[in-house]
């Protein structure tokens, strides 16, 4: 008999996939134009026009042995240098390319880190909503993650819940901000207070305990006012985990880095716990062709305002339906309560109007959908008609 944990995952997809897997489905019985596919973040918008120059020219000016050929396990020794120079230049830091490590995106990235600070049974705490596979992640390492709420009605930082869960099993806390499901961007202030939480309990402990960032989303923020903290800036034992898959609208290639900071006073230690949990899982060596490239375009962004505009005109028109949205800061994607208490329901009937939105449950936050607006601008005004009929088929009970 082989692994049956694995066989579970492998034989049931997460509910966003189940739903992306339905919507293909659904498109081929009665049209891609009739069906409004809400469920997968999926960039919409192209990668810049930087990032086709780059590739081309580095396809045609590079050896191609030594494109195609491996680099360092924790990549490109220039890469990782000019990444980290940026990051100073940006966030006022110290790292260094040995600061670095590459990966094949933010899973890999969190898999990688979390493999490396857990030991069997440790805890990562998380504040729902949260991205489902983080509790995969955390249990595939021999770990448990524990979720705890954010503050009610405005899904920021709770300080309070967080330090309840704190305890001597505690190994690290993991942000998303601006975050997947709700778009919220963490304020400075809660971090800074987080940070000092952090602190106090490593000391009482004498046991540390690390901030981990999700960062995938970080330069998709629409609003001038609204700054994502850099959590390096705030607390010694931080890891961001980052990837160009959104920035960049590169999903596909799956090119990210973890960063650690240097800061910590046990920095070698686990910056060698990530070289070797990198080792032990196989995730050595990111493909060498988009190092290459994101060396060249580490501070181009896709053009978001396609996302600003979709954001604007489904929070209005949802808003004006009766529908119960925070405002998400960044993202792409709008967290809507659901208009019954079973979130699961909810999203069944929105399917007999052809919408296809996630229940928030997997996501640790019940009685939510999760609506991903990286679509095409038509593509919501087409489904405004239907999330209204789905809002008046509520009122008529």
């Amino acid at each position: 008999m082989i692994n049956q944990k694995n066989v579970e995952l492998g034989r049931r997809r997460s509910s966003i996939r189940e739903l992306f897997e339905y919507g293909k489905k659904r498109k081929a019985e009665i049209g891609g134009d009739k069906v409004f596919d809400f469920s997968i973040g999926n960039p919409s918008v192209p990668a810049p026009a930087e990032v086709h120059t780059a590739l081309k020219e580095i396809i045609e000016q590079t050896d191609p042995v030594a494109l195609h050929s491996y680099t360092s396990a924790q990549g490109d020794f220039s890469v990782r240098k000019t990444l980290a120079d940026y990051i100073n230049k940006r966030f006022g830091t110290s790292l260094t390319a040995d600061c670095l490590y590459m990966t094949c995106g933010a899973a890999a990235s969190l898999t990688i880190v979390m493999n490396a600070l857990l030991n069997k049974d440790e805890e990562i705490i998380t504040v729902a909503p949260y991205f489902p596979e983080y509790k995969v992640f955390a249990e595939h390492a021999g770990g448990r993650l524990v979720a705890v709420d954010s503050a009610d009605g405005t899904f920021q930082l709770d300080l309070n819940r967080i330090e309840a869960a704190i305890n001597c099993r505690t190994k690290a806390v993991l942000i998303n901000s601006p975050n997947n499901p709700s778009g919220v961007v963490y304020n400075a202030d809660d971090i800074k207070r987080l940070a000092k939480l952090l602190e106090k309990y490593s000391h009482k402990f004498s046991n540390a305990i690390y901030l981990i960032s999700d960062e995938p989303y970080r330069e998709l923020v629409f609003d001038k006012d609204i700054t994502v903290p850099y959590i390096m800036n705030y607390y010694a034992r931080s890891i961001v985990c980052y990837s160009y898959s959104k920035s960049l609208s590169l999903p596909g290639e799956r090119i990210g880095y973890i960063a650690v900071s240097n800061k910590m006073k046990e920095f070698e230690e686990v910056y060698a716990g990530i070289c070797g949990a990198g080792r032990a899982l196989g995730f050595v060596c990111a493909p060498n062709l988009f190092q290459q490239l994101v060396k060249r375009v580490y501070d181009k962004t896709s053009d978001i305002s396609i996302y600003k505009h979709n954001r604007d005109r489904l929070y209005s028109a949802l808003t004006d339906y009766g529908y119960t949205v925070v405002r998400p800061d960044g993202a792409f994607y709008l967290f809507v309560k659901a208009l019954e208490e079973d979130a699961r329901a909810f999203s069944e009937k929105a399917k007999q109007f052809e919408l296809l939105v996630v229940a928030g449950d997997d996501f640790g936050c019940k009685g939510y959908v999760r609506i991903s607006y990286c679509v095409a601008p038509d593509m919501i005004e087409r489904a405004l008609p239907a999330f209204k009929a789905l809002a008046e088929s509520y009122k008529q009970k």
